[in-house]
Parts: structure tokens; sequence; C-alpha cells
């Protein structure tokens, strides 16, 4: 039944791409991001919708009369450059064929990122996507929350098998990523039951993170909660909101989470994070030693025997910088960490212009609330292999758009 019900959607849908290509993206992003035919037990596990989804957007982007222009931005920039030298360290990867096999999935999704760069240029389709984001990671947030409460915490969340999330530490940063954007969806509407249900979704979502059993999420929610704490505009409540709940929370886990949490600070007996500290060096390493890195897929013995200070202890990076470093050199590394900072100062512009126009009150909320996912990104993603996680992107595509609609209607103001 769960099959034929994506099935239905997905083809269901392919009218409205053509008609219009943000439809494509919308439906790519809930494909990508949330992954539905995993949830079923037949075909869909294994069709196509995301290729298909792709190549009617593409088809509908050629063919439709809308604006589909690239912004010409630094962010817009440095992206493409980021693509280019990914391509160009693959020219002079360790592993040649593993390396161009990563190098086409990493395409695809840098490509569709561009497409929504090109096409996601209005508020109302910003605002879908947002909610289509939320969505398709509130449905693991719900569910995983629900699953904590109902087992008491004694099991670990995890999420959809075989993608991007599939992984406990993975599921609780998509699900902290999400909950800054929920946040936003409660600012944006005046419907009593869509802010409740929101409420709820969120704290769902946070019990669905902590969970995970996962020693990075919960850095990661703090310091996500942190800057929301910082951006709100209600300060005092959400102080005693969160001095309310968060000991109700982390009183609600079992020992043996405490304990799982409390090894962060003795981290030298822990043998996952000496296995991270040592796959760190190791791509430190290769990159002294390799100018264009050494491409992608490098968590091999024979990379380690070379370059890790314990060659036997073979890891995947466990970090998105140590990841760009060991994959594609210092450049590579430099590359994203701009990208970064030009998405985080083009938020902040948002914030700051948008805070005396009433009409402008939703982009400054969402510019925060994206700030807040961003930061709950870096400091997760220090300790997880998601260099290539879609979602980031996404949101970088949001703030370009959001910077472009915030500098018009100034414009138009002064005018």
């Amino acid at each position: 039944m769960r099959d034929i019900l994506v099935t239905l959607i997905v083809f269901s849908s392919l009218p409205l791409i053509i008609k219009n290509p943000v439809n494509g993206v919308l439906m790519w992003i809930w494909i990508s991001v949330m992954n539905p035919h995993t949830q079923g037990w037949g075909f869909a596990t294994t069709f196509p919708f995301a290729q298909i989804i792709a190549v009617i957007t593409l088809f509908s982007l050629v063919t439709s009369r809308a604006p589909k222009s690239l912004p010409a931005c630094g962010i817009t920039f440095t992206l493409l450059a980021m693509m280019l030298w990914m391509n160009v360290t693959t020219l002079f990867a360790i592993f040649p064929s593993a390396s161009q096999a990563q190098l086409a999935k990493v395409m695809k999704i840098m490509l569709m990122s561009l497409v929504t760069l090109a096409l996601i240029r209005s508020r109302e389709d910003l605002h879908r996507m947002i909610w289509v984001l939320v969505i398709s990671l509130g449905f693991y947030g719900v569910k995983g929350g629900v699953f904590t409460l109902r087992e008491g915490g004694n099991f670990r969340v995890w999420g959809p098998t075989g993608t991007f999330i599939g992984g406990n530490n993975e599921i609780a940063l998509a699900l902290i990523i999400a909950i800054p954007l929920m946040h936003y969806l409660q600012l944006s509407t005046e419907r009593r039951w869509v802010r409740h249900g929101l409420t709820l979704t969120m704290l769902l979502t946070g019990m669905a993170a902590l969970g995970s059993y996962s020693r990075g999420a919960l850095l990661a929610i703090a310091a996500m909660l942190l800057l929301m704490w910082l951006k709100s505009k209600k300060k005092l409540p959400g102080a005693l909101v969160m001095t309310l709940l968060a000991p109700l929370a982390l009183l609600f886990m079992p020992d043996r989470w405490t304990m799982r949490m409390d090894s962060i600070a003795d981290y030298q007996a822990d043998t996952s994070a000496t296995g991270r500290i040592n796959a760190w060096l190791m791509a430190y390493n290769l990159a002294r030693d390799r100018f264009f890195g050494g491409g992608f897929e490098i968590a091999e013995p024979s990379v380690f025997q070379l370059y890790a200070p314990d060659p036997g202890a073979v890891h995947a990076a466990h970090s998105i910088y140590f990841q760009a470093l060991g994959e594609h050199g210092f450049i590579g590394l430099a590359l994203y960490l701009l990208l970064g900072l030009l998405t985080w100062r083009s938020a902040a512009w948002v914030v700051r212009n948008s805070g005396n126009d009433p009409e402008l009150l939703w982009a400054g909320n969402l510019a925060r609330m994206i700030q807040a996912s961003l930061i709950g990104f870096a400091v997760g993603g220090a300790f997880l292999s998601l260099l290539y996680f879609d979602v980031p992107y996404y949101l970088m595509a949001a703030v370009v758009s959001l910077r472009i609609l915030t500098a018009r209607k100034l414009a138009e103001a002064k005018r």
C-alpha cells in the first residue's frame, strides 16, 4: 500500500512539474530528504523516483518561460568553484573508479542545488520549500519522538536505511536542523491549531534527537537552542521554557544514555572518539602531502597505512571539515568554509535590513531560523561525514532568495 501511495503521488505530480518547474524542485526535495519510498516494502524501495523527477524538472526548466537565471552573487560563484574543484580533484584521486562513481552522485545533488537557486525566487515558493523540508524531516521527528517516549529512551532512534540520514547520528543532526524551521512556520501562521501542532512536533523532534544517543547531536542542539534564544525577541519567556523543559527531557532519559553523554569529557578512553581523531589526523597529513587531496572514498586501509598515526584504525572522516580537507585538499576546505561564511553573512544582512519593515518581518524570521539551523549543522557536522548532505545546500539557496527579495523590497521602498 505504501509503495502504491508514493508512486501515485510522484506520477500525479509530473503534469504539475511540467507546468511549473518549481513544483519539480519541491518534489525533488521531498524525495531526496524524506526518502518516502524507503518506508515501503516492495517495488518502490528501488524504483528511480528521484531520477524521473530530476529529468522532468530539467525538461520543464528548459521549456518554461519563467525567469531561470542563476543569481550573480558570491554564494553562486563559490558553489560553482567548489563543483569545479571536486571534478579536478577526482582527476588526481587515489582510487579513480570509486571516486568517479561518488562524483556522479555528488554532482546530481549540486546540480539540483543550482536548479533550486535558479527557481526559488518568491516568498510563496520559499514558504512552500520550508514546509516540504519540515514535513520531510518532521515525519521522522514525530515517529522517533513517540518511539523514545514509548520505550523510555532505552533504544536508539535510527533514520531511513540506505540514505544520508540512516544512522543514529545523522538522523539526529537532520532533526536538529529542522527544529528552527518549524519555529519559523509557527511565527508565520495565525492558525492556532497549526501553531500547537508545530509545538508538539518540535518537542517530539527534540526527544527523537536525544533518543538517537548521539553525543555530537547533544552539542549541536545546545548550540542551536542558544542561537535561537539569542535571536529571539522574547528572551525571558524563551529562557523560562528552556529552563523548564530541558531538565525534564534529560531526566527522562535512562542511565545508559547519561553514561554515554558523560563520555564526551573522557574521549581518550572512547575508541569511537579516538578513531575520529585518528581519521582527522590522516586527512590533515594527506592534504599536506597531496595538493589535490585524495579524491572521494579515501577511507581505505592503504591510505591509513600511509598517513594515519594508527594505521589499523580505519574510519570515515566523521567530520564535514576533515572530509573536505582529506578528499579535496586545503583549497576544497577553504571553498567549503567560504560557502558557509557567505551564506551566514547573507542571512545576517537580511536580518539587519528587514527589521524596520513590517512587510519584511517574515524574511528576518526565516533568516534567523536558518542561521540557527546552520549553526546546529556546523557544530554537529564537526563529528559526521555529511559534507554532501543536501539540506544545508537548500537552505543556502533559500538565503540567496531571501536576500534578493529583501533587496528588491528595500529598493521599492526607496523609490
